[in-house]
């Protein structure tokens, strides 16, 4: 599996995955706030931006897809940060490789297992009439239906391009991560990782509740906990400045 990448900057490698029906280019502010510090790769994962599409969508296959990249770039460790999906890739991989992993990053999202809960997204996604659209806000009103929330409608919409020939179309593989939907949810909790480690999470989010926090310890015994108040799931984006400057602060 090929997956598109961007790299840019200078120091230790720092890897950076982003979450589901994301792409590299949701992490091109944050990125570029610290190139100064670490050369980052931004990472498009399977079935999204301009990486390869598959029928199969599961951890994993992701974290392969990840150490595979590591091993054609020669990266023997680096700093991993992801955000909610790319959040349990990083788990994954740290769990299962860990001498490739310096430093753990993850972002508004725990090691349990999440009911499945898109269904909405999916469903405002497939509403869509692509072949219409005649520019990228004219899917809002279809979106509007299912999903209520101005930001994720945004940051949907972000995904629409338009090739040289033909009709908007989505730059993930709607129809893979749909019938993979309950792979996402899916825990990676089985081994742990014993290397530093820091979870963000929103103040404003439920992703990573209070409750949540002894078993996460105990299969990271070396993390941190850090919040960002009257942030919500999307906390990179929303609060740019904070979550840098906790990731900075962390990484060293």
């Amino acid at each position: 599996m090929n997956l598109n990448y961007k790299a840019f900057g200078e120091g230790e490698p720092l890897i950076i995955l982003h979450g589901l029906l994301g792409m590299l280019d949701n992490w091109q502010g944050p990125a570029k706030l610290m190139q100064y510090k670490f050369l980052i790769y931004i990472v498009d994962l399977r079935n999204h931006g301009h990486s390869q599409n598959s029928d199969e969508h599961n951890y994993d296959l992701m974290s392969a897809d990840v150490i595979q990249l590591m091993d054609t770039l020669k990266i023997e460790r680096a700093h991993l940060l992801g955000h909610s999906m790319g959040g349990k890739v990083a788990m994954k991989i740290a769990e299962e490789h860990s001498e490739r992993v310096n430093k753990l990053v993850v972002a508004d999202i725990g090691p349990k297992e999440y009911p499945v809960h898109h269904e909405q997204i999916i469903a405002g996604l497939k509403s869509v009439p692509l072949d219409e659209l005649e520019r990228r806000s004219d899917a809002e009103p279809y979106l509007e239906k299912y999903i209520p929330e101005p930001g994720v409608r945004q940051f949907l919409m972000k995904s629409l391009f338009h090739p040289d020939r033909g009709s908007f179309d989505w730059r993930f593989n709607l129809e893979a991560i749909e019938r993979n939907l309950h792979e996402v949810g899916q825990s990676v909790d089985e081994l742990g990782f014993d290397g530093e480690t820091l979870f963000i999470r929103g103040g404003s989010s439920n992703y990573v509740l209070d409750e949540d926090w002894a078993d996460i310890k105990t299969l990271y015994p070396n993390a941190y906990l850090e919040t960002i108040d009257d942030a919500g799931h999307w906390l990179h984006a929303e609060k740019p400045q904070e979550f840098v400057t906790a990731v900075l602060d962390f990484l060293g």
